[in-house]
């Protein structure tokens, strides 16, 4: 697995948390860490980035084992 791959799985991982701890309890661990400044929405944007970037490795992935 590629280190990127890796990365955006960890985000998508602690991204999904948060929103989990927010449904839950109401409770955002991102803005509890980071305020609610520049840095909490540069989280927000790498968890998003990283969401795609596992979409497109799914998607390359699975179009790659179909042409096997």
């Amino acid at each position: 697995m590629k280190i990127i791959t890796q990365i955006a799985l960890g985000l998508v991982i602690v991204g999904g948390l948060n929103w989990g701890l927010v449904g839950l309890f109401d409770w955002n661990l991102v803005g509890f860490l980071f305020g609610t400044g520049f840095l909490s929405r540069l989280i927000y944007s790498l968890v998003g980035l990283g969401a795609v970037w596992l979409i497109l490795e799914m998607a390359t992935s699975k179009a790659v084992s179909e042409q096997k």
